[in-house]
């Protein structure tokens, strides 16, 4: 037979128990997205990398394939108007 003691006991064990069961479930439910949301993350990590190297690759082949530069004039050749009235252009030293 069963006295309202050990009811109460057996009511709160089960109460206790089901407590448990339900944290264990979101536990695991956690865990289960932290890992999920670890692969995401280094396939992303992954895909951006690829990307960059490609695109890292592809500049260094346009620098390989890029015409030189043009060269630059050189210093002290550069036409000073001394007069606008006039037109007259100077060398400077």
């Amino acid at each position: 037979m069963s006295t309202p003691k050990n009811t109460k006991e057996m009511e709160r064990a089960q109460a206790a128990f089901q407590k448990k069961e339900a944290q264990a479930r979101e536990g695991a439910t956690a865990m289960a997205e932290y890992v999920a949301a670890g692969h995401a993350e280094r396939a992303k990590t992954e895909r951006l990398r690829a990307l960059r190297l490609a695109k890292e690759a592809a500049d260094r082949e346009a620098a390989l394939n890029a015409p030189p530069p043009a060269p630059k004039p050189a210093k002290g050749m550069k036409m000073k108007v001394v007069s606008k009235a006039k037109g007259v252009a100077k060398k400077k030293k």
